[in-house]
C-alpha cells in the first residue's frame, strides 16, 4: 500500500460550487495520487455557468499561508490560477523561490471567466516579462494567449517558461493542444482511440493545470505530464452532460 505522497499546492481562487478553483484542483490532485495543499486567492459568488462577485484575499495573508506549509512540508508543485494582478504573481512567485528554488511553478493565466467576468487587472500586464522567467510552464487558452502576445510577452527569445497553447477554442483542429519551450514546438492530439463525445465544462483549464501540476511532482517530464494532464481533462469533459463533471484517473 502506498504511504507517501508528493506535495502539490494549489494557489487559486474558491469556487463553491466545486467546478473550478482550488476545490477542482484537490480532486485532481487526489485522483492522480498526490497530497494537495490549498491556499486561496479570492472568495466568489459563482456557479457553473456564471460569476457574480469576487473578493480578494490580501497579499499579506496569501503570503503568510503560501510561507508556513513550504517551511513545514516538501511542496515539489505549485499550481497557480487566479490571480489580483502582476504584482500578486510576483509577490508569490518571490515568496515561493524563496523557500524552495527547485520547486516548479504552473501558471494558468485566468484573465476572464467564459462568462466575460474579468479576474486579472490587465493594466499590470506589461509587468509580468521579468515574472514569466521565473515559471516553468503557463497554459492560455487561445483568447489569453492572444492577449498575453499582443503584449510581446510570448517571444521565446525573451522568456524562459515554456508554454501549453490549449486547443479548447481553435476554430481547426480543435482539442490541438501545442506545447512550446526550449525551442521545441510539440502538437498534443486529442485521443482519438476512444471517440466519445466532449461536453463544455466549468473548470476544464483548472482541471489540466492541476493535473499536470500532479504528474509532475509524481516524477514525469513536462511533455509527458501534459499528455496525462490532457488525457484526465478528456475524461473529465466527457465524464456527463452538465457543466460540472466527475474526476477519475
Amino acid at each position: 500500500m502506498q504511504t507517501e505522497r508528493p506535495f502539490v499546492m494549489s494557489i487559486a481562487g474558491f469556487d463553491p460550487s466545486g467546478g473550478a478553483g482550488i476545490l477542482a484542483d484537490i480532486k485532481t490532485f487526489e485522483q492522480i495520487g498526490a497530497m494537495g495543499f490549498g491556499v486561496c486567492t479570492a472568495m466568489t459568488i459563482q456557479t457553473a455557468s456564471e460569476c457574480l462577485t469576487i473578493e480578494w484575499r490580501s497579499l499579506d495573508e496569501i503570503i503568510s499561508s503560501v510561507a508556513i506549509l513550504m517551511r513545514d512540508y516538501p511542496v515539489e508543485v505549485i499550481k497557480i490560477g487566479i490571480v489580483k494582478d502582476a504584482v500578486f504573481l510576483e509577490n508569490i512567485i518571490e515568496t515561493v523561490r524563496s523557500h524552495s528554488a527547485g520547486v516548479k511553478i504552473i501558471w494558468d493565466p485566468v484573465l476572464k471567466s467564459t462568462s466575460e467576468f474579468s479576474f486579472f487587472d490587465l493594466e499590470t500586464l506589461s509587468r509580468l516579462t521579468d515574472v514569466l522567467r521565473k515559471i516553468d510552464l503557463i497554459t492560455p487558452n487561445y483568447n489569453e494567449y492572444r492577449v498575453l502576445q499582443e503584449c510581446n510577452l510570448l517571444d521565446q527569445g525573451e522568456i524562459s517558461c515554456a508554454v501549453l497553447l490549449k486547443g479548447g477554442h481553435r476554430t481547426d483542429k480543435i482539442g490541438t493542444d501545442i506545447l512550446t519551450g526550449n525551442g521545441k514546438e510539440v502538437s498534443l492530439e486529442p485521443n482519438l482511440n476512444e471517440p466519445s463525445v466532449y461536453y463544455p465544462k466549468h473548470g476544464s483549464g483548472c482541471v489540466l493545470s492541476s493535473a499536470i501540476a500532479g504528474w509532475l511532482a509524481k516524477g514525469e517530464n513536462l511533455e509527458d505530464a501534459c499528455r496525462k494532464g490532457k488525457l484526465y481533462t478528456e475524461n473529465f469533459l466527457k465524464s456527463n452532460p452538465s457543466l460540472l463533471g466527475f474526476h477519475s484517473v
